[in-house]
């Protein structure tokens, strides 16, 4: 019932859906794969042709067509960072599977090129209309399915299971937010039907395992393995890329970054740094808007407070003037923030001062940094706990809140130091989860190999939690 029910709902609805993502710029690339067409080099459509090289020359195309598959779905760049040292680890441990990596964002893809050269594939995930997912499976033949943060889609995981696929929850969590919404009745068992079928739930905490088993997920096969983001490796410093000398900072000048912003937050620090330079002129301001194509407005914003606004692409480039003064730098680029952090005097993580739920507090805290956040933290709870709780983290609650705590962080070097070292030990102590989602993993894979050891699974096979 509950397959006829959304299949009926998803068709009458399909129009608005590709319309809302022909709007989106960062969902416009890829549209055509998600709908299981790839236009070819005749300008005609083809049916499932993601398997060809978009480039010939393209590093990260493996041509492993006879490999058993290991299918990864990250939807965009967050997700794919999370999972980057979980699939080199998998592909170290298991070099006899071809790993595959979809998303929906042109960042993901881009993530995933930058990131997992040599490693993995990526083709754009299918809309789970169930004609694309049923053909997009025939294609791809998984051997197992992960997908990551709890990114659920019923036809899909319908259909992998009437095949016969070992699915598994990676990095799971639940929101605050989003779990109240399927508290109803009927939203709770359409839930149940998608759970139901999962051969594992790897949840980031104790409340996310709760939460998943309240929603249907069979509680045997649901485990606490932590969060793999406190497993990240220290970012790479590009050179001629990140350093200071090549974000046009003087010697004397103290960087506030602040990282993964959105819209009406901006604002917000842009007049916490008006407030700040008044009393620090040496500070800058470095914005890195979540979304690079808002870059044009948030700098339009910045010009109109009567700010000096640069944008990073352009520091050092012939013929521009060098910085000097109280400016902000407008990163318009992707994949450096992670190691710009490096650079801050403070950091402020963005999507906390507006109802977003939180970015990745953990990358400003892997370089000792002292990490603010504002009160929206329900995408990064447990992490934004631990920080405040040892000491590396603070949060801020307001405008003014956020202006009187960068000031203090700014004008105390003991304490500055105290809490960027607390914020690191928070990683340090936390680590692990990675390890244990890998054995949890291996654990499906052997279950699901036939008699004869061979990875090249028996798909008559039941689904099973590693045991």
């Amino acid at each position: 019932m509950w397959r006829f029910f959304y299949n009926i709902v998803l068709v009458v609805v399909s129009p608005v859906i590709v319309a809302i993502l022909l709007a989106k710029r960062r969902c416009r690339r890829g549209l055509l794969q998600r709908l299981g067409l790839q236009e070819g080099s005749s300008g005609l459509s083809r049916l499932f042709g993601f398997f060809e090289q978009d480039k010939p020359d393209q590093p990260n195309k493996l041509n492993k067509p006879d490999a058993p598959v290991i299918w990864v779905h990250a939807v965009s760049l967050g997700e794919v960072v999370a999972v980057t040292p979980l699939i080199n680890e998998l592909h170290r441990r298991h070099p006899e599977y071809r790993l595959v990596v979809s998303t929906v964002t042109e960042t993901g893809r881009e993530a995933v090129e930058q990131r997992l050269a040599v490693v993995a594939d990526h083709c754009y995930a299918p809309l789970d209309f169930p004609w694309v997912v049923s053909r997009f499976i025939e294609r791809l033949q998984p051997r197992l399915y992960l997908f990551v943060e709890t990114e659920l889609w019923p036809n899909l995981l319908w259909h992998l299971r009437r095949r016969g696929v070992p699915t598994a929850l990676v990095n799971g969590r639940l929101s605050t937010r989003s779990f109240a919404r399927q508290q109803w009745a009927p939203v709770r068992a359409f839930y149940r039907t998608m759970l139901q079928p999962l051969s594992l739930c790897l949840m980031q905490s104790d409340r996310d395992v709760e939460r998943i088993i309240a929603l249907g997920a069979a509680a045997s096969r649901v485990r606490r393995t932590g969060n793999i983001k406190f497993d990240q490796p220290i970012p790479a410093v590009m050179e001629g890329r990140t350093t200071r000398a090549h974000l046009g900072l003087q010697d004397t000048e103290q960087l506030l970054v602040a990282g993964s912003t959105h819209s009406g937050e901006e604002e917000t620090l842009v007049e916490c740094y008006r407030a700040l330079v008044t009393q620090c002129p040496s500070a800058v301001l470095l914005l890195a808007p979540r979304h690079v194509e808002r870059v044009e407005s948030v700098e339009a914003m910045i010009r109109a407070r009567g700010l000096a606004v640069q944008r990073r692409s352009t520091i050092g480039q012939a013929g521009t003037l060098r910085s000097i003064g109280p400016r902000v730098v407008v990163l318009d680029s992707r994949g450096e923030l992670a190691a710009i952090y490096r650079e801050a005097v403070v950091a402020f993580v963005g999507g906390t001062l507006v109802p977003i739920g939180g970015h990745n507090l953990l990358e400003p805290a892997q370089w000792a940094k002292p990490v603010l956040f504002g009160p929206y933290t329900d995408h990064c709870a447990e992490i934004a706990d631990l920080l405040i709780q040892a000491g590396g983290g603070r949060r801020v609650l307001h405008a003014e809140d956020l202006t009187r705590q960068v000031l203090a962080l700014f004008s105390d070097d003991e304490g500055r130091e105290r809490m960027g070292q607390a914020a690191r030990q928070v990683i340090e102590q936390n680590q692990g989860a990675l390890e244990q989602t890998l054995e949890a993993i291996g654990r499906l894979l052997m279950s699901q190999q036939g008699t004869n050891g061979s990875p090249l699974a028996d798909r008559s096979l039941p689904l099973m939690a590693g045991r």
